[in-house]
C-alpha cells in the first residue's frame, strides 16, 4: 500500500534535545535570506533564551528528519489584550516546500505557543505566501530599531 505524502509528518514543539538539527535549519535560513551566520556566541545565548522559553521552536519532522522550523517570541499585546507573538525563524528544506508543511506549522507554532495573536514582518515579495498560511490582519509597518 502506497502511503499518501506526508503522512507520516509529525508537527512538535523542539526541544533542548533537537537544538543541533534546529541549528542546521537555522543557519540554512539565514543564508537563504542573506543574513550573516551566528557565531557560537550568539548560538550558546540562542540555547539560553530557548532553554528559559523566552523563545519557543517548533519543527515538523518526518521519519526523524527534521524538515523545516519556525519559532514564535512570546509576550502581551493591547492588539488582543493577552498573550501575542512574534513568528521567525520560518524555514522549510527546499525539497519539501509547497506540500502544506508551511500552514500545518504555522498552525502548530500559534497552537503550542498558547497565544491570541501572532505577528510576522516580512518582505513584500513573501506576504502573499504569509497571507496564504493564516496571517491575514494588516497592522502597517514593522520597524526594528537595532543597538549598531
Amino acid at each position: 500500500m502506497k502511503r499518501n505524502q506526508g503522512e507520516c509528518r509529525v508537527f512538535r514543539r523542539l526541544t533542548e534535545a533537537d537544538f543541533g538539527a534546529l541549528c542546521d535549519l537555522h543557519l540554512r535560513y539565514k543564508q537563504e535570506i542573506g543574513e550573516e551566520a551566528p557565531d557560537e556566541e550568539a548560538l550558546q545565548r540562542l540555547k539560553i533564551a530557548a532553554a528559559e522559553e523566552r523563545i519557543l521552536f517548533f519543527g515538523c519532522e518526518e521519519q526523524g528528519r527534521l524538515l523545516g522550523i519556525c519559532s514564535v517570541t512570546r509576550g502581551f499585546s493591547t492588539f488582543c489584550y493577552g498573550a501575542c507573538g512574534v513568528f521567525e525563524d520560518f524555514y522549510i528544506l527546499p525539497g519539501y516546500r509547497r506540500q502544506g508543511i508551511a500552514r500545518r506549522l504555522a498552525a502548530a507554532a500559534r497552537t503550542g505557543s498558547g497565544v491570541k495573536s501572532m505577528t510576522v514582518g516580512c518582505a513584500d515579495c513573501d506576504r502573499a505566501m504569509y497571507e496564504a498560511i493564516g496571517f491575514r490582519v494588516r497592522l502597517g509597518n514593522l520597524l526594528a530599531w537595532e543597538d549598531q
